[in-house]
């Protein structure tokens, strides 16, 4: 089974920003998927969220979490999926980049 980290956010959202940047900003790849375009997707939110459209909510294999910080997601990527780990952590200069994203970056964003 192919796992992901998936990241539910919604435009506007500067936590939404906070956790991308930091998640970038160590390499680590997810799927972006914006609540407001995906209705399955807000749906997915409300039952980890206790009926709320709370984002950033991250899903790595059976984990979840709703507005975690960069490293709890990095934390439970290395528990539940450490195959999705980065092989090496970037350069400070290329993790600042990547984290304003001015790098290629291989997330994918649906909507």
């Amino acid at each position: 089974m192919s796992q992901e980290v998936v990241v539910y956010t919604r435009p506007g959202c500067p936590f939404c920003t906070s956790l991308r940047a930091g998640l970038r900003r160590e390499g680590l790849e997810f799927t972006e998927v914006d609540i407001w375009q995906e209705p399955e997707a807000a749906a997915v939110v409300r039952s980890i969220a206790d009926g709320n459209e709370t984002v950033p909510t991250v899903v790595v294999g059976s984990w979840s979490a709703v507005n975690p910080q960069a490293r709890a997601v990095l934390e439970a990527v290395a528990e539940h999926a450490p195959e999705l780990l980065p092989e090496q952590r970037p350069s400070v200069v290329r993790g600042a980049l990547n984290a304003l994203g001015f790098s290629k970056s291989k997330d994918s964003t649906h909507g």
